[in-house]
C-alpha cells in the first residue's frame, strides 16, 4: 500500500472516479483553475477541461441548486462548499430538496449527488467559520453524512459516495489533510453506513469519528501505558448511523466515552449515549461520559480556541472517570 496524505486519497479518489465515469463532474468555488482551496483539486481543471471542472459564482445556493438538477437529469456531480459553514446558505436546496425529492416522487427519480465540505475548527478563522454542525445534517432522512478519519476511508468512502444514487454529505477536516496513512491502490470501495474497530480492548469503550479519532488513538496509546486498554470504534458515517460494533463493544467493556468535536448539546454524542441506553441498558456499569467542545462560539485566539476544542488529555480523564 502507498502512504498518502489524507489530501492526496481524497484526490485520488475524485481522478478515478472521473476517469472511470464520464458523468462524473465537479463543481464550486475555485476548484478549477485555482486548484481548489485545500489544493485537493490541482490539475484537474487541465487533465478534464472545464466541462467537467466547473468554477462556479460565489453562491453556495447556486452551486447546490445546479448540482441538483444536474444529477436529477443523469450525471454525477461531486459539489465542493469551501467550508460546511456555508452550506447555511444552500440549507433548503440540502435538506428540502436533495434530501427529500426521491422520496416524495415516489423513487422516479435519483439523486446521485455528492457534496465535499469541511468541517471542524482549530485553524483560527473565527467563529463562523469554525464550526462543526455535522449532526444538524445527520437529522435528515434521505441525506447521506459521512465523516471519515483516515486516508484509507476518505478514499474507498469517497468513492462509494460518488457511485450511489443518494445524495452523500461528504464531510472533511481540514487539520486532517496533511495526515498519512496506507491507502490501497486500485478500485478500493468502502461501503457506506459501516462503523469500524480502530483498535482493540477490554477496559472502555471509546465511540468518535473524523478528526477525534486521531486524538482517541493518541489517548489509548497513553492509556495503554497505564495499564487501561480502550477499544476504538470509528462511527464514519453519522446517517445512516452503525450501532451494531458499539453495541459489541459497549456489552464487552461495560463502559463508554464518547468524543466528538461539536458542542455537547443535541450532539453526535447525545445520540450514540441514548441508544447505548435504549438498547444495551443492562450492561451499564458506569454513566456514559461525553468529550465534546465548550459551549462557546469557537474564539479566534489561538490559546482560547484549543482551550476550546476537545484535547487528548480530556479524553484521558473521561476514561479515568468511567473507569
Amino acid at each position: 500500500m502507498a502512504r498518502l496524505t489524507m489530501r492526496e486519497a481524497i484526490s485520488q479518489a475524485l481522478w478515478e472516479e472521473m476517469e472511470r465515469d464520464p458523468e462524473v463532474f465537479i463543481l464550486g468555488e475555485e476548484v478549477g483553475v485555482w486548484g481548489g482551496t485545500y489544493a485537493v483539486t490541482r490539475g484537474f481543471y487541465d487533465h478534464f477541461g472545464p466541462k467537467r471542472v466547473k468554477d462556479t459564482p460565489i453562491s453556495e445556493a447556486t452551486i447546490i441548486g445546479a448540482a441538483i438538477g444536474s444529477a436529477i437529469t443523469g450525471l454525477r456531480p461531486v459539489a465542493e462548499l469551501m467550508t460546511i459553514n456555508f452550506a447555511f446558505s444552500a440549507m433548503d436546496h440540502i435538506v428540502n430538496e436533495s434530501a427529500k425529492l426521491h422520496y416524495m416522487f415516489n423513487g422516479q427519480m435519483k439523486l446521485p449527488l455528492v457534496i465535499r465540505t469541511v468541517s471542524g475548527g482549530g485553524r483560527q478563522l473565527g467563529a463562523t467559520h469554525s464550526q462543526t454542525p455535522d449532526a444538524i445534517f445527520a437529522h435528515f432522512p434521505g441525506l447521506t453524512v459521512v465523516a471519515p478519519g483516515t486516508p484509507a476511508d476518505a478514499k474507498g468512502m469517497l468513492k462509494a459516495a460518488i457511485r450511489s444514487d443518494n445524495p452523500v454529505m461528504f464531510i472533511e477536516s481540514a487539520t486532517l489533510y496533511q495526515s498519512r496513512g496506507e491507502v490501497p491502490e486500485g478500485d478500493f470501495i468502502v461501503p457506506l453506513g459501516k462503523s469500524t474497530v480502530q483498535r482493540t480492548g477490554k477496559d472502555v469503550t471509546i465511540i468518535t469519528y473524523s478528526k477525534m479519532l486521531e486524538a482517541s488513538l493518541k489517548a489509548a496509546d497513553e492509556l495503554s501505558a497505564a495499564g487501561i486498554e480502550a477499544e476504538i470504534i470509528d462511527l464514519r458515517s453519522l446517517r445512516p448511523l452503525d450501532m451494531g460494533p458499539v453495541l459489541e463493544s459497549f456489552k464487552k467493556t461495560n463502559r463508554a466515552v464518547i468524543v466528538e468535536e461539536g458542542w455537547k448539546s443535541f450532539g453526535v454524542g447525545s445520540e450514540v449515549a441514548s441508544r447505548i441506553y435504549e438498547e444495551a441498558f443492562d450492561y451499564v456499569d458506569a454513566p456514559i461520559k461525553r468529550v465534546a467542545q465548550k459551549e462557546v462560539p469557537l474564539p479566534y485566539n489561538r490559546t482560547l480556541e484549543q482551550a476550546a476544542l476537545p484535547q487528548m488529555a480530556d479524553i484521558v480523564a473521561a476514561v479515568k472517570e468511567v473507569l
